[in-house]
């Protein structure tokens, strides 16, 4: 082949494929990859059969060397294609450059061995020297040797960046005085130029670079670096062969050495793609450090010792020191002693910052208010910190030697043990700390909870101990105050269910369980009259009581207010059940004496029975069901749960679901009532009544329904629903019908709580805008006994919330005046401008001097004041000469009409009016009234419970 120089190195060692970007494995980084056997088994295969063909001279000249040239250049190619491709592929900046520099180190080998198969090959001519293969071959080591640097652990301070550069130097200057000595003189003064020279040097920095930075790799993926140095070493292994003149006078391409130069090639192409061992799978991660610190600390001494080899194979076989091999001596032994100088100043301040950092955790473990305790594989501890003395109560000197099953609680002891057992059984990767908790004796004999973090150390354990004690106190009274009533100390609604799904659960068919649902009768009094202080005092002596009246294995809870319960459990019956009920009525119901003062409430209990498949809900919901009963009808009694309370409220739910939806699907109706000017008996207003048609046929007023409802949001809605429904009536009727007809206010009523809802004058007042209707178009009726005897924070709301009503026009109207319902000290602050004269008032108006005479005093009170009268519930025409003499302006009643429909409406409206009696009321009382309209059919008003 005739090549002039060293051969080009055929591959480049790829430093550590996988460490470049094993640095940021185990924070989101690619996970090693397991090399296959097919891979590296096709590489074996190659370069087996490259090898058997070189040991064959391949059979032909011109074949070898077509091998020894374009195979290497093939080889050398597929190597930086691999690289380039697994330098795009891969994820870290410094991972990738250096593959980069190892893809394109092995093109110039490509390259190289290119040119010169052109020569030889296909032009059969010889090299040129110098050649383009010379320089391009040139290019092979330093992009390599940058390779390994990015993959190098670099140094972290100044020390270790001229300790590394020493090392290579120290490796570099004594491979260079052995290597003159044996052949680079020859070679150097046998050549002219320094091409020559080039190569061996550059081989001698990159053997340098792979023994400096052998132990300096990044943490990773071993087999890739394993592969790139195998590759690397061979490669220079085989530019020393072809070095010496034994070799080198006797080659031609595609012998043997060739084969060592496709093998570099290949296992580079291959080092990117082995992948990484996992952790589990490598070695003990204590090995590595070891084998690399050994290696360092004799890697100056082992250079010192080569360098002295070459020395003394110069001295001995010439008769004149070689001057190159002197310097370079030199040089070597002032690397090693800067290098020891450096290393021992390194050294000095490494301990000095040793001996700070120790004192620093010392003081650390000795001043930390945990106890840290290191115990052997025996479980005898070995060493105590002084904060033991502090939790414990005992010195630190006194457990040391103490075996640790000896200080924990025998109850704990064995989950002690098991945790110990299943943390050392897992690997510290896994799993590398644990938590236990467990009760450990003081000094002074109790038993304090103790909370320890453990850790491996070594073959034995490190406890990091903490008192917990105040902490799992703190937690027992949080979970007791989580299902018990924190006045009577009583269980809670919570821990009332859970018994009770516990005592349903265990219960056969010889067992009963019942529930007493208690309530104490004038509990409200005595807080209204002795104060909220009393009212709890009386609290806790009646849960007192309860539950010394109970059975043991019975349960009594309170579950809010005056409210209580008791499960009874073991075989309780129905007479059992009612004995022990009676039991704790009589027992309730004594006086009580609380701050001086006898108290006395009574009780309201109901009884429910369990029954298969009931749940605790069910079965407290059907107690409560029974108690309600029990108020019901009179208090202080005891009622059992049965099938006719189990029907009222199913019945109460069915309506209660359909009011749900009613005013949705559209089952409410407007019914309007006729309100009768008593001076002209022509209609002066509408009241407005609402009437529900149920899914069962049942025609319900309010009054009924509302009931169902039990006020709240339902009623809330059902208000606002009403008012609308009355308004967009009455904009209706302005449009067809002719004044005054068209023209007539409605009257709603409301109850206060209505009134101040949230959301009803936003309505009102957007539907008056939106319909053009005048505020006076709208009357508002408030039931007198919510308006003028509520609390005073609600009586304020009323006062503000109908003053806005005053200003947009509406009329306002305070029903039921002058009874026990609406006192007149409710018109003191109340903004009406009319009052209602109620219908107990009305009917006993003829026959009753007093009643007669408290309506002549409302009607006159409410002349002085500017307001319109109104009566209502007037049926006879007596009644309505009386309250006309009397001066009342207005009426309604079934003397002129009840609530009637749209259709009839229309009639009465487009009608001349009513007539109205023109005598006095005693000569009607005597006479019978002619032409007034008494229409008592289908329409007989059922009393209006406000909305």
């Amino acid at each position: 082949m005739g090549r002039t120089a060293a051969p080009a190195p055929r591959s480049r060692p790829p430093p550590d494929g996988g460490a470049a970007h094993d640095p940021d494995r185990g924070s989101g980084a690619e996970p090693p990859r397991r090399a296959s056997w097919l891979p590296r088994l096709l590489v074996v295969l190659v370069c087996t059969g490259y090898l058997a063909g070189a040991a064959r001279d391949w059979g032909s000249r011109g074949l070898a060397d077509f091998m020894g040239d374009f195979g290497l250049a093939g080889a050398a190619l597929t190597a930086a294609l691999s690289c380039f491709a697994y330098a795009c592929g891969t994820g870290g900046r410094n991972n990738r450059s250096a593959w980069l520099c190892f893809g394109f180190s092995s093109l110039m080998v490509a390259l190289g061995n290119g040119v010169w198969g052109w020569y030889q090959v296909v032009r059969h001519t010889a090299m040129p020297e110098p050649s383009i293969a010379d320089y391009v071959f040139l290019l092979f080591a330093p992009p390599a040797i940058v390779g390994l640097l990015l993959l190098a652990n670099r140094p972290r301070n100044l020390a270790g960046w001229l300790c590394l550069a020493l090392d290579g130097w120290l490796i570099a200057g004594s491979l260079l005085t052995l290597s003159w000595s044996l052949a680079l003189a020859r070679t150097a003064h046998g050549h002219e130029g320094s091409l020559a020279l080039a190569y061996p040097v550059l081989d001698i920095l990159l053997i340098s670079m792979v023994l400096g930075l052998r132990f300096r790799s990044r943490e990773g993926n071993r087999s890739a670096v394993h592969t790139v140095i195998a590759a690397l070493a061979l490669t220079v292994v085989c530019d020393a062969l072809f070095t010496s003149a034994a070799v080198k006078d006797s080659y031609h391409s595609g012998e043997l050495l060739d084969a060592g130069w496709f093998t570099g090639s290949m296992l580079l192409a291959w080092a990117p793609w082995v992948g990484g061992r996992s952790a589990r799978g490598a070695r003990p991660p204590a090995v590595r450090p070891r084998v690399a610190s050994t290696f360092s600390a004799l890697t100056p001494y082992a250079a010192a010792g080569i360098c002295t080899a070459g020395l003394f194979y110069n001295a001995l076989g010439r008769h004149q020191l070689d001057r190159v091999v002197l310097i370079v001596a030199c040089t070597v032994v002032f690397a090693l002693i800067l290098r020891q100088g450096i290393m021992l100043l390194d050294n000095v301040a490494l301990a000095q910052r040793l001996a700070r950092q120790e004192q620093h955790f010392r003081s650390l473990v000795q001043g930390s208010s945990d106890v840290i305790m290191i115990a052997d594989p025996a479980g005898v501890l070995r060493y105590v910190s002084p904060a033991a003395t502090g939790v414990y109560g005992r010195a630190a000197e006194e457990i040391v030697g103490t075996r640790l099953p000896e200080m924990v609680h025998p109850d704990d002891l064995g989950h002690v043990l098991w945790e110990v057992r299943r943390y050392l059984a897992q690997s510290p990767n896994e799993e590398p700390t644990a938590r236990i908790e467990c009760r450990v004796r003081s000094g002074a004999g109790a038993w304090l909870d103790v909370e320890s973090t453990v850790n491996r150390y070594r073959d034995g354990l490190i406890f990091n101990c903490r008192d917990v004690s105040e902490r799992v106190r703190l937690q027992a009274q949080l979970e007791h105050n989580a299902f018990h009533d924190t006045l009577t100390d009583l269980p809670n609604r919570a821990l009332f269910l859970e018994r009770g799904r516990a005592a349903l659960h265990g219960r056969d068919a010889s067992g009963q369980v019942a529930v007493l649902f208690l309530d104490l009768d004038g509990f409200k009094a005595v807080n209204d009259s002795a104060g909220h202080q009393a009212g709890d005092d009386l609290l806790v002596q009646a849960a007192r009581r309860l539950q010394e009246s109970v059975r043991s294995g019975d349960t009594v809870a309170r579950l809010g207010g005056d409210e209580f319960a008791v499960l009874l459990v073991g075989g309780v019956d129905e007479a059992e059940a009612a004995e022990i009920a009676e039991r704790l009525r009589v027992a309730l119901s004594a006086p009580y004496w609380i701050g001086g003062e006898e108290l006395t409430v009574a009780a309201s209990i109901g009884i429910a029975l369990a029954e298969t498949g009931i749940t605790p809900a069910k079965l407290l919901r059907n107690a409560d069901l029974a108690m309600y009963q029990a108020k019901k009808h009179g208090k202080d009694r005891i009622t059992l749960y049965g099938p006719e309370l189990r029907s009222d409220h199913h019945r109460r739910s069915e309506l209660d679901q359909q009011l749900r939806t009613a005013v949705r699907d559209g089952r409410f109706a407007l019914v309007h009532q006729p309100v009768v000017d008593l001076r002209t008996g022509e209609i002066a207003a509408l009241a407005v009544q609402v009437r529900w048609r149920a899914a069962q046929g049942e025609v319900l007023t309010p009054a009924e329904f509302l009931r169902v409802a039990d006020g709240g949001d339902r009623a809330a809605r059902l208000a606002r629903w009403l008012v609308e429904q009355a308004l967009l009536q009455a904009a209706e009727r302005r449009d067809r019908l002719p004044p005054p007809a068209g023209r007539l206010p409605v009257s709603v009523p409301l109850s206060a709580a209505r009134v101040t809802a949230p959301g009803l004058y936003e309505a009102v007042e957007s539907l008056l805008r939106r319909t053009g209707l005048p505020g006076s178009a709208l009357v508002l009726e408030i039931a007198g006994g919510e308006a003028a005897g509520g609390r005073p924070q609600h009586f304020d709301e009323l006062v503000r919330r109908l003053a806005d009503f005053r200003k947009l026009g509406v009329g306002l109207v305070l029903d039921g005046l002058g009874g026990a319902s609406a006192p007149l000290s409710g018109l003191r602050r109340l903004p009406v401008n009319m009052i209602k004269i109620e219908r107990g008032l009305v009917d006993g108006i003829t026959d009753s001097p007093f009643l007669r005479t408290l309506a002549t005093s409302v009607l006159r009170l409410g002349q002085e004041l500017g307001l319109t009268t109104l009566a209502e519930g007037v049926d006879q025409a007596a009644q309505a000469g009386l309250l006309r003499e009397l001066g009342c302006r207005q009426a309604r009643g079934l003397l002129f009409s009840g609530p009637v429909e749209q259709q009839e409406l229309d009639e009465l409206l487009l009608g001349p009016g009513f007539a109205l009696p023109d005598r006095t009321w005693s000569d009607l009382r005597t006479r019978p009234f002619v032409g007034v309209r008494l229409d008592l059919g289908p329409h007989d008003e059922t009393p209006m419970a406000p909305a």
